[in-house]
């Protein structure tokens, strides 16, 4: 039987490490492209480090969940920390010696604690109630809150404190990595049972992905995810490009994390209340809205707008997608399901990383052009989202009628 007080205390637990550990990701977002930048030989591949850390995130959503099934969430969890560690190491010896492979390297190794931490999700879901479930997950995005203000400082205070720049931020990364494993010790979710000889199997992946249900919940998080990636990844670069300080542009990436993260504290009840698809709905709308204020100037007004208004329809929409997710498949299936769904996900904000920097640099003659190549390319994947989940609303009206 569920025991809601069990989740209730792994919730907590998930929080603090979204809050703590999570900080080292806008901190590696902010000064990501800002290093390669400086380290790569073509300024097309400015963002080539991000792209890296979400390509890691994407090979490692696989073996990651299949290690959690197998010898529960913490094993995983501190696996990721120590990803983080090794990567935030590799990535100050590149800045060291200005190596753009070997911070690329270190980027990757990032990668692993990325691919962790989107775990926190679902394992924020594995003890609660079919009714606690969704707040639960919002909850523990709603960690994202402190990481948010924490990161950017963070990136204030050490970007410059050494003769390299950004050597200081990848040193506080390994040590949020080391400080912020030791809260996993506190993590209560039992080991999922080893199936009997004669226990069902579950779906294949080919089934589970051919589910409308699943189908569109990991579209839709695709999108979501690959969007908010697409626009936040070239954001640092827009914002110093249009002529502003490096600190604004922490400053912008700021208002944003805080934008998907503070909804988190009511997502899960507007879900409970309105339904999931509605959620996703205006999520995905959301997003539309933003560009469209990004598209309207490069005044410093429109940065910080647009860049709050994605972070909130990532958050209605990512989380709308998880909750969707979390319902449509069995304890039997989790591992195989979730870590399909984010290698899926991953690969799409790959790709979304890898368009960003060209997209950025080498559409257009100025930033102002390549700030407005980002923002067209949401187009199509908008459309994309929109119109798989109004068809998935539409067919299941029609199974009810």
């Amino acid at each position: 039987m569920t025991n809601n007080s069990q989740a209730r205390r792994n919730v907590a637990v998930l929080v603090a490490a979204q809050a703590f550990l999570g900080a080292q990701m806008p901190m590696i977002f902010v000064v990501g492209g800002l290093a390669g930048t400086s380290l790569a030989s073509n300024i097309c591949f400015a963002t080539l480090p991000i792209s890296m850390i979400v390509l890691g995130s994407m090979l490692a959503a696989t073996p990651v969940s299949a290690i959690m099934q197998r010898y529960g969430r913490r094993t995983g969890f501190f696996l990721g920390a120590a990803g983080g560690a090794v990567g935030g190491a590799i990535g100050a010896y590149g800045l060291y010696i200005s190596s753009f492979p070997v911070f690329l390297l270190g980027s990757l190794f990032t990668g692993i604690y990325m691919s962790a931490q989107g775990f926190y999700r679902f394992a924020a879901a594995d003890t609660a109630s079919d009714t606690f479930r969704p707040k639960a997950i919002s909850y523990v995005m709603a960690g994202g809150l402190v990481s948010a203000v924490l990161g950017p400082q963070l990136v204030k205070l050490t970007a410059d404190a050494y003769v390299v720049p950004f050597f200081g931020t990848y040193l506080a990364v390994i040590c949020i990595n080391i400080i912020g494993s030791l809260l996993f010790l506190f993590v209560d979710i039992p080991k999922p049972p080893v199936p009997a000889h004669d226990a069902p199997k579950g779906r294949s992946r080919w089934e589970l992905l051919t589910t409308p249900r699943i189908a569109v919940a990991v579209i839709c998080a695709m999108v979501s995810y690959a969007l908010m990636n697409l626009v936040m990844t070239s954001t640092p670069l827009a914002v110093v490009g249009c002529g502003y300080d490096k600190s604004i542009a922490a400053d912008v990436v700021t208002g944003h994390v805080l934008a998907m993260f503070a909804p988190s504290f009511f997502t899960g009840h507007l879900i409970a209340r309105f339904g999931v698809e509605r959620i996703m709905g205006l999520g995905i709308a959301i997003l539309a809205a933003a560009g469209l204020v990004a598209l309207q100037g490069v005044e410093l007004g429109n940065f910080f707008v647009a860049l709050i208004l994605l972070g909130l329809g990532w958050n209605f929409g990512f989380i709308g997608a998880t909750t969707m997710l979390a319902g449509a498949h069995g304890p039997h299936e989790r591992g195989r399901m979730q870590g399909l769904n984010d290698l899926l996900v991953f690969g799409g904000v790959t790709v979304a990383s890898l368009a960003s920097g060209g997209l950025m640099n080498c559409s257009g003659g100025t930033a102002v052009e390549g700030w407005a190549a980002v923002n067209y390319a949401m187009v199509p994947f908008l459309v994309l989202a929109g119109g798989s989940l109004l068809w998935l609303m539409l067919r299941d009206r029609r199974q009810l009628a």
